[in-house]
């Protein structure tokens, strides 16, 4: 049996991680969910700090600002937080890669955002309906292709990951804030899964 500096298993990592700080959530598969922010990000997997801290082994849906949503497994605790190993596709690997050196490259090059479809900027009343059947009356504050920005003021929030119905578009909640929310509307299969 050989044992290792923490310098030799950080070698030993298959994709090289990056010191970068972005703010998320996590949801767990009861149904809970957290803040979370990065301490270090790969294509493969981080080192997140949270004020929750999941069993090692724990499968959590992570909600990362800029990097979107990724399913991953607690690999252990750390004297920063906890280290997750991403369970990912190969094609989803590589997003997040080509997103990750966007992150990182963005203000040394002065490069634009990059998003799925182009945003824009809305101001009207939108009402979004819950599974429970409960209706919040909300304002759409930009919409695109892909989903939605909702402020929706003394209401209760969604939870991260729950499906709702923008109108009478099925989506799902990918971020939360203190006075809204953002959405997903989901893709054909997916709504066909519901």
């Amino acid at each position: 049996m050989t044992s290792e500096t923490p310098e030799e298993y950080f070698d030993r990592r298959r994709h090289k991680r990056v010191d970068i700080q972005l703010p998320g959530r996590f949801l767990t598969h009861i149904g809970d969910d957290a803040s979370l922010s990065t301490i270090n990000l790969s294509c493969s997997g981080a080192l997140v700090q949270s004020s929750t801290l999941p069993d090692p082994g724990a499968e959590l849906v992570c909600y990362f600002d800029d990097l979107g949503r990724v399913v991953a497994t607690v690999v252990r605790h750390t004297g920063e937080g906890f280290a997750l190993s991403f369970n990912v596709a190969s094609h989803k690997r590589e997003k997040i890669a080509d997103r990750l050196t966007w992150l990182l490259n963005k203000d040394m090059l002065n490069l634009s955002e990059e998003r799925e479809a182009p945003r824009y900027a809305a101001d009207v009343p939108a009402q979004v309906l819950r599974r429970s059947g409960q209706i919040l009356n909300c304002r759409v504050l930009d919409i695109s292709l892909t989903g939605a920005n909702f402020e929706c003021k003394g209401a209760a929030m969604p939870k991260l990951g729950e499906i709702v119905s923008a109108g009478t578009i099925p989506a799902e909640v990918v971020r939360t804030g203190r006075d809204g929310f953002a959405v997903r509307y989901l893709q054909k299969d997916e709504r066909d899964s519901l």
